[in-house]
């Protein structure tokens, strides 16, 4: 797993071993940068089930001015900090070790972009889509990985719909789009 672009393009990011994690293999996550990639530069990113971080560092290698990365495991949180150290971009990321359900459901920060690829088969995406788009600044983007077949809801609070999906292999990605403005 590496940074594709920016300024720690080719930079190799570290993972928990095992079956805990399940990282956004790089044709995914070149994939979901292709869709935003005009909409990085001085955004705020949330990153929600962090994982390894791999997606908040792969946006502030881009550009993003900010990210937030939250993830309720202490080995993941450790992994994310020492990715963040290695690629020179810790000084712009908030690192939160907590239940990412309850994070958006109490926090009051807003953001323009949000990724979100939880454990899978648990639910949590349609749980927490709603209090994400809470979250959300004006025109924010949501895009959110699962497994293809997985029933995501068409429209979420704050005027967030459906505006496309996208397959590659067995990952599904789905992007919502603020369609009030």
């Amino acid at each position: 797993m590496r940074v594709i672009t920016g300024t720690a393009r080719g930079r190799t990011l570290e993972t928990l071993p095992g079956n805990d994690v399940r990282p956004t293999v790089d044709r995914v996550k070149e994939a979901v940068f292709s869709i935003i990639q005009f909409e990085i530069e001085g955004r705020r990113v949330l990153d929600l089930f962090g994982g390894s971080g791999q997606m908040a560092i792969e946006a502030l290698s881009r550009g993003a001015a900010s990210a937030t990365v939250v993830d309720n495991s202490r080995r993941s949180v450790e992994v994310i900090r020492r990715n963040l150290q290695t690629t020179k971009l810790a000084d712009k990321a908030t690192i939160l070790e907590t239940d990412a359900l309850s994070f958006v459901k109490n926090s009051r920060s807003t953001y323009d972009i949000a990724f979100l690829d939880p454990p899978y088969g648990m639910g949590l995406l349609q749980k927490a889509l709603p209090d994400v788009a809470q979250r959300m600044a004006p025109g924010g983007v949501i895009l959110c990985e699962a497994p293809v077949g997985e029933t995501l809801p068409e429209q979420i609070g704050n005027g967030y719909s459906v505006y496309r999906t996208y397959r590659y292999g067995k990952t599904g990605i789905t992007a919502y789009r603020d369609t009030t403005v």
